[in-house]
Formats: structure tokens, C-alpha cells, sequence
């Protein structure tokens, strides 16, 4: 079939709307008709040439909603006509790392999908003329149709609105689940968010639902402080306005009562700035405090400290997609929006 698509030729150049090739699905997967998508900064990450692994032409788009069109053969959990969140980090739920219960990262699809290839290692666009188009993240959403394995589709409820959950597919996901999943934050915690973009924002928002008492933000833009109060910020933080380092305006901040050792319970990093990285570690509290990496480092960046602040035991943990298992949580995640629990 022929569908329309915003394809990026070539790095660094602006994407094309044009005409493509779309060939149906194989065994083991699903066409869909992408309803709406989101715009990650990963995708303009890509399209720009600074990412070491983009490769040319693609479709971009990963923050995606839509209907289940067609399935391939032996697809047994989802039928034409169902509403579906397509997922970046699938969940097979029977490699070693979906068995093991540790992890959300399932390997099962790892390597094609990093070639931006399908799991028998073609490609299901191309040019007009035949030349191959690659997928993007296994999800290629900035197309009027996609087609992905079934196990990167999470199916959700009908009457959830597209142009609001497809964003559940990144970056609502990713902050929030940071939060709970990964961090395991509890009522009455302090918390620092370090970058109030969209990741940051749902961190705060994760905060909020956890009952974290004290949400401090930290961003250079004070514009981003109205709206990250919305979400529940309650302590704005522009480094650039302060005596002093970001970390010890924190470390007084949250010296409270008895405890005048200061430092929060949990901070997050949302910039991919490895001296970001540093900060929130650092102005997390001596004993116990636990710092999330969610900021995308650029290629070969490494972060440091003194092992003094682990020994101390601070905790430096990482995640992706906030630790979400796609196909079981994702659907929690739309009913979460739907109950009003969270923003989007």
C-alpha cells in the first residue's frame, strides 16, 4: 500500500512529506493507522546528525496512538480495530530479561531494531523507486501508517483521545515512571527535578501522585516555572540567580528541624548534561539519598564524582522508560488520564 510520510532523507536536512511504499505485515506483526504523534526531542536529535546511530532515510517518531488495521500471521493479542500505543521498549515477556522480573529492557528485538530494521531484518518502507526507508526506535510514527511486531503495541481502552495518549508512549511514561518504578519515592520525600521540559514536568507530576512534600526544580529558563508549578512544584531553582552553587542552595533548602545535614531524598536528572548529572547526585541527602539519570548523554560522555559521595551511600541509578514494562503498564498509564490522575 501507499501511505504519506515525513521522511528524513538525509541528516541534518529538513523532513519530506511525500508518498511511500508500505508492504504489509509479516509474521509476528501489525499494521496500524497512526492517529497522532508527539515530537521528542530524540527525534530531533536524530534528524539533526548528531546521533552516532541515526541512519538514512528514515521515518522518524516514536510518541505515537492509533488502530490496529491488519495483523500478520500468528498474532494472537491484538485484532482490527483495537486502539494501541506503539512502544519504543517492547516486552516479549519471554527473553531472559522480561523472565528475570528485574528489568523493563527486552532484548528480544534489540538488535534489528537498532538498524532500524524489522525483527527478520528488512525493512516495510520504501521509496517510490524501491529504495529501502528505515524505521526509527521500531515505531516510524511520523507516517500516516506504521507497521511493528506485536510485541511493541500495548492495546488501551477506545474512548482514550489520541492526540493526549500517544505522548503516554516517551515522555509521560518516562517521568512518571521514574519516579515510581525506579525511584520508589514514598509521602513526604524531598525531591529535586533537575531540566523542566517535558520529562521534567512529568517528573514533577510523578512527585505529586507519590506525595513527595518538598519538589524543588531546577532550570536555567525562569519561564518554566509557571508551568511546572501546575504540575506541583513547590521550590524554583535558576543556577544562574543564586549565590553560591546549585547544590549547596539545595543542601540549605532542605535542612529542616532535627536534620540539618540537608540534601533531598531523591533527585532526577531530565538534561543529558553529565555536570547536571554530577549536581543532582551530590545535593541528594548523606545516607540515603537516591539520584535517577534519565537525561540521554551526548555519544562517549562520561560522568564523575568523588567515590566519597557513594560511600557515603548515595545511590547513582539510570532508567529508561521509567522502568515501564510497555505492553503491562502503558494501559495503567491511559487509565491514570482518564481517572484525571495525571496531566497530559
Amino acid at each position: 500500500m501507499r501511505t504519506k510520510a515525513a521522511v528524513a532523507l538525509e541528516a541534518g536536512k529538513p523532513l519530506e512529506i511525500m508518498e511511500v511504499e508500505l508492504e504489509g505485515p509479516k509474521k509476528g506483526e501489525v499494521l496500524i493507522e497512526v492517529k497522532a504523534t508527539g515530537l521528542c526531542h530524540t527525534d530531533e536529535f536524530t534528524r539533526s546528525g548528531a546521533d552516532p546511530e541515526g541512519i538514512f532515510p528514515c521515518i522518524l517518531g516514536h510518541e505515537g496512538a492509533g488502530v490496529v488495521l491488519e495483523v500478520g500471521e500468528g498474532v494472537t493479542t491484538l485484532k482490527p480495530g483495537d486502539h494501541v500505543i506503539p512502544l519504543y521498549t517492547p516486552e516479549c515477556r519471554e527473553c531472559p530479561s522480561c523472565l528475570s522480573g528485574k528489568t523493563n529492557l527486552c532484548t528480544a528485538i534489540r538488535n534489528t531494531q537498532g538498524q532500524g530494521l524489522m525483527p527478520d531484518g528488512t525493512t516495510r518502507f520504501s521509496m517510490l523507486d524501491g529504495t529501502p526507508i528505515y524505521h526509527y526506535m521500531g515505531c516510524s510514527t511520523f507516517a500516516n501508517h506504521t507497521v511493528m511486531p506485536e510485541i511493541a503495541l500495548a492495546k488501551v481502552r477506545e474512548d482514550a483521545p489520541f492526540d493526549k495518549i500517544c505522548y503516554i508512549g516517551c515522555g509521560v511514561t518516562t517521568g512518571i515512571g521514574a519516579v515510581i518504578n525506579t525511584a520508589g519515592v514514598e509521602i513526604g520525600a524531598t525531591a529535586a527535578v533537575f531540566g523542566l521540559g517535558g520529562i521534567g514536568l512529568n517528573v514533577i507530576q510523578g512527585l505529586r501522585m507519590a506525595g513527595a512534600d518538598m519538589i524543588i526544580g531546577v532550570d536555567l529558563n525562569d519561564d518554566k516555572e509557571e508551568m511546572a508549578r501546575k504540575f506541583g512544584l513547590t521550590h524554583f531553582i535558576n543556577p544562574t540567580k543564586i549565590e553560591g552553587t546549585v547544590v549547596e542552595e539545595i543542601v540549605n533548602l532542605t535542612k529542616r528541624g532535627a536534620d540539618q545535614i540537608g540534601g533531598v531524598d531523591y533527585s532526577f536528572d531530565a538534561t543529558g548534561n553529565v555536570k547536571v548529572m554530577r549536581d543532582a547526585l551530590e545535593c541528594s541527602h548523606r545516607g540515603w539519598g537516591v539520584s535517577v539519570v534519565i537525561g540521554v548523554a551526548p555519544s562517549g560522555a562520561e560522568i564523575s564524582t568523588r567515590p566519597f559521595q557513594l560511600v557515603t551511600g548515595r545511590v547513582w541509578k539510570g532508567t529508561a522508560f521509567g522502568g515501564a514494562k510497555g505492553r503491562t503498564d502503558v494501559p495503567k498509564f491511559v487509565e491514570w488520564y482518564m481517572d484525571g490522575k495525571i496531566e497530559i
